[in-house]
């Protein structure tokens, strides 16, 4: 459905009861951070929350999208896979064979619909130009401030508009801006993203690139803002798709070159000068997880801020998983499930990112698999495909074959059925030939490459194999050779190995031959030199993987231990695998596949670049919170998800803490 504006979409919200509105006084500086952080780690994603009483003439909206339920909400769906099968089906027709004029005929209603979601500029003002600043000054905005480190507000939901400057043709992006003035901000876009395309192309020319940014109005701006759309192809067809109806735009009143959603709430217009020094932008707690590193980025001058009356600010927090972004995210998986398996993987059943993944680190793919090799193929077309060339673990299974291939056929299984999808990959896979590792762009906030957006990658293909994919020399696939101990197998590595302080053995008291261990590492080498005296206990045959994490990670907290273990890797310079003959068999090689997801230093690892921190509140930012719970309408108290983590952190702030 197509919102009005974002007062509509808060009016649908609160109706559907998932706003709450809170009128206590509460600082962007830090505090709404920490209630919206709060809130969105609760059970469904908790409530969108409307602070009214900011210190401010404008209320913030927070948490937006932070469920399944409001991100369907957003787009106008009962559940996000409708518009999956909507996608799918318009694929089909646009493709099917034309052989004759009743078949051509039948596409002219779906030609006139592509047409009505073309966005149109308007002539005249729009909503969102009923204010104008007398002067600029977007210091008078509910900027948020995040968390303690963070290099100062930073406008977080900003729609950003530009244009190429030789084919005229728009990209919408989001971009954070960090705020250093009243008429200046950083223009945070990675070298990957079209905007960052544009402003090489202003750099030839020498002119200064007008920009505009939008904030508000339907909430399917926001969204499409941030979807992984093909360079040529106008986020606002796409926002006009989704909401049925086209985006109505106007031209900016200083950077007439410029249109933007004539329903925003907020309209901030300006230049970036490619002559310009940059400015050196963050940190930033980010969706990672952890605080990305401060760089030099583009500065942003404001030339003229607009509004429409009774705006809204709308603004969202990332940070340790999971956040409101999983949800932008889920969509996106869902959403472009469909091009990718019709256009470029085919064999493609379904795709998950699991949220311990934060988007681009970990991908599930579900396939068809028909012939030995496929798994190879969907990985080089994955790792080729728009922005899932960012992606760092690639985890492989197929759908049953509906056939014998040498022992039962396998079982189908929802995606995210976590267990059984482990036990299928497990039981397929040879740890020491169906890990594939490779190299290539990596997202710029992965802090574990060794170099800024390039780093190692790896497909574990856990399908089935034909005979021509088995290696005959290899122990058994099809599972451990013997029953691995339980709790003494735990206390055995722990009593043996003084700097091993935790293992998790869930897994393999759930048949997945795999092991987290945590350890504290001290010397050059350490994880490789542990990883083998492990393996060569005679009680470890039978696993096939080992996660080792930092000693200050719990290994028994799946959930956090996945998510330190994913963005703490580069699988192609951590991997250790270790072989030797079966006991069992001796003319058979039992090999187990060591990770080393701790933390990287120049002293242990040679590790050239800095190591970021996890982002956890302030002391004082938590206390203060705790003082005024009763006084938001949250209900009972909700606990500051940052004191789990606290002992998580390393070096001068752990100490600090």
């Amino acid at each position: 459905m197509a919102y009005r504006n974002q007062q509509h979409f808060i009016d649908v919200l609160e109706k559907a009861g998932e706003l709450v509105r809170i009128k206590t006084y509460v600082d962007p500086k830090l505090e709404i951070a920490e209630i919206t952080d709060r809130v969105s780690k609760t059970a469904g994603g908790g409530k969108a929350l409307l602070f009214e009483n900011t210190g401010y003439p404008f209320p913030v909206l927070m948490n937006a999208y932070g469920s399944e339920k409001r991100m369907c909400i957003a787009l106008g769906v009962q559940q996000l896979n409708d518009i999956t099968t909507e996608i799918e089906n318009l694929f089909h027709l646009l493709s099917a064979p034309k052989e004759n004029i009743l078949d051509k005929l039948k596409l002219l209603p779906k030609l006139g619909q592509f047409a009505s979601w073309m966005p149109k500029v308007k002539n005249g003002r729009g909503e969102c130009q009923e204010v104008i600043m007398p002067q600029p000054d977007i210091t008078k905005l509910p900027v948020i401030t995040c968390w303690p480190k963070d290099g100062g507000p930073f406008v977080t939901l900003p729609v950003i508009h530009t244009k190429d400057p030789n084919t005229n043709s728009r990209n919408v992006g989001m971009y954070r801006m960090q705020v250093y003035g009243p008429t200046l901000t950083g223009m945070h876009w990675h070298k990957h993203k079209v905007s960052a395309k544009h402003f090489n192309e202003y750099k030839k020319t020498g002119k200064r690139m007008p920009v505009a940014v939008a904030l508000g109005g339907d909430p399917v701006y926001a969204y499409s803002a941030t979807a992984p759309l093909p360079e040529n192809v106008d986020e606002y067809m796409l926002a006009g798709f989704l909401r049925k109806k086209k985006v109505e735009l106007v031209k900016c009143i200083t950077q007439p070159d410029i249109e933007v959603p004539a329903d925003a709430d907020f309209v901030i217009e300006g230049y970036v000068d490619p002559n310009d020094e940059l400015i050196w932008e963050g940190p930033f707690g980010d969706h990672t997880g952890y605080y990305s590193l401060p760089d030099w980025y583009p500065r942003f001058h404001i030339t003229a801020i607009t509004h429409k009356k009774n705006a809204v600010y709308p603004a969202t927090i990332v940070g340790i998983p999971p956040q409101e972004d999983a949800w932008l995210g889920k969509a996106t998986e869902r959403i472009f499930l469909a091009p990718i398996k019709m256009t470029m993987v085919p064999e493609i059943i379904d795709m998950d990112m699991p949220v311990e993944g934060v988007f681009h680190n970990l991908v599930i793919t579900k396939i068809k698999k028909e012939y030995a090799g496929q798994g190879l193929k969907v990985m080089n077309a994955m790792w080729g495909a728009g922005q899932m060339m960012f992606n760092k673990i690639l985890v492989l299974t197929a759908a049953s074959p509906g056939l014998s291939v040498g022992e039962e056929s396998i079982k189908d299984f929802p995606i995210n059925d976590y267990l059984q999808l482990a036990q299928d990959v497990f039981k397929n896979l040879n740890p020491a030939t169906d890990i594939h590792f490779s190299q290539g762009p990596m997202d710029v906030l992965d802090h574990s490459c060794s170099k800024l957006g390039f780093g190692g990658k790896m497909c574990i293909d856990g399908t089935y194999k034909f005979e021509e994919e088995r290696e005959e020399s290899w122990q058994s696939q099809s599972g451990p050779e013997r029953k691995l101990e339980g709790q003494l197998y735990e206390e055995m590595i722990k009593n043996r190995f003084e700097e091993v302080k935790g293992v998790n053995i869930a897994l393999l008291q759930k048949e997945i031959p795999c092991m987290v261990v945590s350890v504290q590492k001290n010397r050059k080498g350490h994880i490789r030199e542990l990883h083998e005296r492990i393996c060569e206990l005679p009680q470890a045959e039978g696993l096939k993987m080992i996660l080792y994490v930092e000693h200050t990670v719990n290994a028994n907290d799946l959930t956090t231990a996945l998510w330190r273990f994913c963005n703490n890797l580069d699988p192609k310079r951590d991997h250790t695998l270790f072989q030797r003959a079966s006991s069992s068999d001796q003319d058979k090689t039992w090999s187990c596949m060591g990770f080393d997801g701790t933390i990287k230093t120049k002293a242990i690892d040679n590790f050239q670049r800095d190591w970021p921190n996890i982002i956890v509140a302030a002391d004082e930012t938590i206390d203060s919170i705790d003082k005024k719970w009763n006084e938001l309408g949250l209900g009972a108290l909700i606990s500051s998800p940052s004191l789990k983590f606290k002992g998580q952190m390393y070096g001068a702030e752990a100490v600090a803490q």
